[in-house]
């Protein structure tokens, strides 16, 4: 391969990747008068690219990028994404918080980790996030479970059959319910159109009804000067002779030629595979094991939650399961005590109900992989009307064995590849195959007629950690903000910061977290980029 290198212009800020957290960023950076370029490995995506389609929506989500290896290996191509807007372009929006006791587990607990601040530092930020971008829920429902804060910018979604058929089976156990909060529009906002409950938010949602990126933060950051560079690949951040400063990064073009990049401030916003890999990619004579990991925690502590997964047909005419989001309607944090099951620790989250497809991931068909041919035909036709599904996502601890490592194997421009290993303890299962038990309870109190849990074995959902922030050096990658503990203008952004995961999707934490990193960032610019 011939080898062409070419220093670009000297910019402000270098951001690695152009998903959620890159855009918070770019954003608030670009606001403030810096020069943002974002480095995407994947293409560009326009909002006219959207398709409302399954088969078409699998190219927002990244070919494999990692070995895969552990007793519970990591599902992360579904979880991760391909282009701008990153996974964030097909999430289902989601947008449950952490609740105070997840950020200090281990004072409180003495397991897992302890995060930099307390959920009171984050909660002006998570209401800050939802009129920024467009949050539907019921605050004040909420408030049963955590401390109050401002009303959410619209009233929840339309719930359907398929989500309300649940409510009497929590009712019968005692668990009480609120509508949940969800980053699609319930009403017209900012421009943007309220959702038309076709169920297709994993392929992009074409109207902006769902708060992906490309039409919030990335947009913003766009209107201010913020460019996104497609088709580049991003293998080191580059260091000076002292090795106490980042001077840019070295990328591969779309021609896969050599480029570097330089700049004041590096951001690194990929994802659990890519950050660690980086830093790691990036190591030099002062920085040998790679940068930021004098303590060698970098790559360690990667975490999924687990998914006690129920189906159930009820007996009525027409559920209309093909309605709705794939978020949830409905939710409960009543039993996210991390004490709540015998002889296993962690919190759990129950939600439902999804819009469900006849095929892929979650759709009718693999809701039975036992049943073939005309059999599996008759439970599709039955199970389009009448099937729903409830789920709990469950919570695993950090472990510093579940980590990324450089792979003997290389990619085509000459770097080892990310190796992430992944095992669940028995806490995670013993949470998960305890809510399994109680999500059956809850299926034949509401009516079900027929009810099953998928249980061949815990599946991993949504994934964070490799760069855990903490207060200090001895026990984290970066601080609060996400600045790294060793190279002042070398900054982490997104869901590998998180030191705990709770057991809700992460991303609203993420855009909180990152959106108070980032206006640290932009306040004290002149100390951090020198």
């Amino acid at each position: 391969m011939a080898v062409q290198e070419k220093v670009q212009e000297k910019i402000d800020v270098a951001i690695v990747g152009a998903g959620a957290s890159a855009s918070v960023f770019a954003s608030v950076l670009a606001r403030a008068g810096k020069k943002v370029v974002m480095l995407e490995q994947g293409p560009d995506w326009q909002n006219g690219d959207l398709i409302s389609s399954e088969i078409w929506g699998r190219r927002l989500k990244t070919v494999n990028p990692a070995i895969l290896e552990g007793k519970d290996r990591l599902g992360y191509s579904y979880n991760a994404g391909w282009g701008s807007g990153g996974a964030a372009t097909h999430y289902f929006a989601m947008f449950p918080r952490l609740l105070p006791s997840d950020f200090n587990m281990k004072s409180a607990y003495g397991r897992g980790l302890d995060w930099p601040f307390g959920y009171d530092d984050l909660a002006p930020y998570y209401d800050r996030v939802a009129q920024d971008i467009g949050v539907s829920g019921d605050a004040k429902a909420e408030e049963r479970w955590r401390p109050p804060g401002q009303p959410y910018p619209m009233p929840p979604i339309r719930s359907f059959r398929h989500g309300d058929v649940w409510l009497r089976g929590f009712e019968a156990l005692g668990i009480k319910t609120a509508r949940a909060t969800v980053a699609i529009n319930s009403q017209d906002y900012k421009g943007r159109p309220a959702c038309v409950y076709d169920g297709w938010c994993n392929a992009g949602c074409p109207i902006g009804a769902l708060a992906n990126p490309s039409f919030t933060y990335l947009e913003e950051a766009r209107k201010h000067g913020a460019e996104v560079r497609p088709f580049s690949t991003v293998t080191r951040v580059l260091t000076n002779d002292k090795g106490d400063r980042v001077t840019g990064i070295e990328y591969y073009d779309r021609a896969r030629q050599r480029q570097v990049l330089q700049a004041d401030v590096v951001i690194l916003a990929a994802f659990v595979a890519q950050n660690p890999r980086i830093l790691l990619n990036s190591a030099t004579g002062k920085h040998p094991q790679g940068l930021a990991n004098a303590n060698g925690l970098v790559g360690r502590y990667v975490m999924a939650h687990t998914g006690a997964t129920i189906w159930g047909m009820f007996d009525e005419p027409d559920i209309q399961n093909y309605m709705g989001v794939l978020a949830a309607m409905h939710w409960s944090y009543d039993r996210y005590d991390k004490t709540a099951r015998p002889g296993a620790f962690g919190s759990i989250l129950w939600h439902c109900s999804p819009a469900i497809k006849p095929n892929d991931i979650g759709g009718i068909a693999n809701s039975r992989n036992d049943l073939f041919g005309q059999p599996l035909v008759d439970f599709i036709k039955r199970g389009s009307r009448q099937l729903s599904r409830l789920q709990a996502f469950g919570e695993e601890l950090p472990n510093p064995d579940n980590r990324v490592v450089l792979a003997t194997e290389k990619d085509e421009f000459g770097f080892p590849l990310p190796r992430i290993n992944h095992a669940y303890d028995a806490d995670a299962v013993g949470v998960w195959q305890q809510a399994c038990d109680e999500g059956l309870k809850i299926a034949r109190a509401a009516g079900a007629t027929e009810s099953w849990a998928l249980r061949a074995a815990p599946p991993t959902i949504h994934m964070v950690g490799g760069t855990a922030m903490g207060r200090s050096a001895a026990d984290s990658v970066a601080n609060g903000y996400g600045q790294t503990h060793e190279i002042a203008n070398l900054w982490i952004a997104g869901v590998t910061l998180f030191p705990t995961e709770g057991a809700v999707n992460p991303t609203y934490t993420m855009y909180a977290a990152s959106l108070r990193g980032a206006e640290h960032l932009a306040a004290n610019w002149g100390t951090i980029a020198g």
